[in-house]
């Protein structure tokens, strides 16, 4: 093993942020390890990337993992991260997402402290955490006010990083994370649902799509930009917190006349309003201030909401084809 190449191991290494990271990670020369429940990952990955089995839940192995892994970095990325789920599942997501940050965050005390290795930590925390905030746009200093199960699962999270940064003097950072989402968003968030509607329909593969609140408003961004300042948070010379974010918010609807508009349709003759998506508690409305990340990190997002659209259309539309292909 080459001590002086950085080793980063990421949890959840099989969703959307953690196949951008890996990409950037690879890219900057690291040795990247993967961890899932199953060892394996819904979206391929970069042969390059060692994978582990590891259950955030169950967390018998983490010890054994950071042994093997010899991390320099860890990014907490696994989660059960899907709200509406949340709510139908919340126990599990407890367990996940917010007791599964715990017993890494103390697996990684233990390891440093029979080793003397620094590890530098990274937690992902989530906008959904403000929630009900009165204040608009929300930054580091705003109050939180969960609304879901998974949600208060980050919020615990987020505070028992800060306190083994404060306790025990580990490098640990959250990063308060806006809505980003990509072509490689999971089909049951929203706006992966509505590019991916919306192609087959154009294609007369589909002729209609559910969903719940159009006036939902939420601060969209692309994943792969996001995934930077990941990494940049734990290239400083202390650990700290950031919001991560466009500056803007949009509605469901706006998204919806992005979408259908770029496809030259008329959204409203084929959106169905329906009352299983509606949240027990619903969030309307979401807007970062991440004057603080683009300040001390110098990190700005690139693709803005109408190109973010766009590349979610263009790359559903080509799955869309090829179902069409398939079908005739």
């Amino acid at each position: 093993m080459n001590q002086e190449q950085p080793a980063a191991l990421v949890t959840g290494v099989g969703g959307q942020d953690g196949s951008y990271l890996t990409e950037f990670l690879l890219a900057k020369g690291y040795r990247v390890h993967g961890m899932t429940p199953s060892g394996a990952t819904s979206l391929p990955l970069d042969p390059r990337v060692a994978m582990h089995h590891g259950d955030l839940g169950e967390g018998s192995n983490l010890i054994e993992i950071l042994d093997r892994v010899a991390p320099t970095e860890i990014y907490n990325l696994g989660a059960q991260s899907h709200v509406q789920l949340s709510f139908e599942l919340p126990v599990y997501t407890g367990l996940v997402t917010g007791l599964g940050a715990l017993k890494l965050l103390e697996a990684v005390r233990q390891y440093q402290n029979r080793t003397g290795r620094q590890v530098k930590f990274y937690q992902a925390s989530s906008s959904e955490m403000f929630g009900k905030a009165r204040q608009s746009p929300q930054n580091e200093e705003t109050p939180f006010h969960p609304r879901s199960p998974y949600a208060c699962a980050k919020v615990y999270a987020y505070w028992q990083t800060i306190n083994y940064r404060e306790a025990y003097g580990m490098f640990a950072c959250n990063g308060i994370l806006f809505n980003h989402e990509s072509p490689r968003r999971g089909e049951a968030f929203v706006t992966r649902k509505i590019t991916r509607a919306a192609t087959r329909i154009k294609l007369g593969l589909a002729h209609e799509l559910h969903l719940g609140n159009l006036d939902a408003r939420r601060d969209w961004g692309f994943a792969g930009d996001f995934v930077e300042a990941m990494w940049l948070m734990l290239q400083q010379p202390r650990p700290d917190d950031y919001v991560v974010a466009t500056g803007e918010n949009h509605s469901v609807r706006d998204f919806l006349d992005e979408v259908f508009g770029y496809l030259d349709l008329d959204w409203t003759q084929y959106v169905k309003i329906d009352a299983r998506f509606y949240r027990p508690a619903e969030v309307d409305a979401l807007q970062g201030d991440s004057t603080k990340v683009r300040r001390i990190l110098n990190w700005q997002p690139r693709v803005t909401f109408r190109n973010l659209a766009r590349m979610m259309t263009d790359a559903d539309m080509k799955l869309a084809e090829q179902e069409l292909a398939h079908s005739s």
